[in-house]
């Protein structure tokens, strides 16, 4: 069982950046696919973001360029900065674990969520 709990939602300027961090708890965490999810209102769920457990990445072509995520494998913790944000980044924000074995997803969890909307 993994728990997350995400942080650093909130209300941003178009143009601005914000930093999201998720802190996970559990067992193994670390051979994890930890990412970010979002889901705008009337959307399905999307990619962000992911980072595997040997550190590659993959990003959104939406926020490639503008988003960097990071992960401390000793604190078990991922974060995402987010740059030159638009209004279209507007969504809920979703931290997420996922055990990938042999190409397979076998389990996912799923933070709580956190808010960040881009307006003026």
């Amino acid at each position: 069982q993994v728990q997350l709990v995400e942080s650093g939602g909130g209300l941003v300027q178009p143009g601005g950046s914000l930093r999201l961090s998720c802190a996970a708890s559990g067992t193994l965490i670390n051979i994890y696919t930890m990412g970010w999810y979002r889901q705008a209102p009337g959307k399905q769920r999307e990619l962000v973001a992911n980072i595997t457990s040997s550190g590659n990445t993959d990003y959104a072509d939406s926020v490639k360029g503008r988003s960097t995520i990071s992960r401390d494998y000793a604190k078990n913790t991922v974060a995402l900065q987010m740059n030159s944000l638009k209004p279209e980044d507007t969504a809920v924000y979703y931290c997420n674990a996922q055990l990938v074995v042999s190409g397979i997803p076998v389990h996912d969890y799923w933070g709580q969520g956190t808010q960040v909307t881009v307006s003026s």
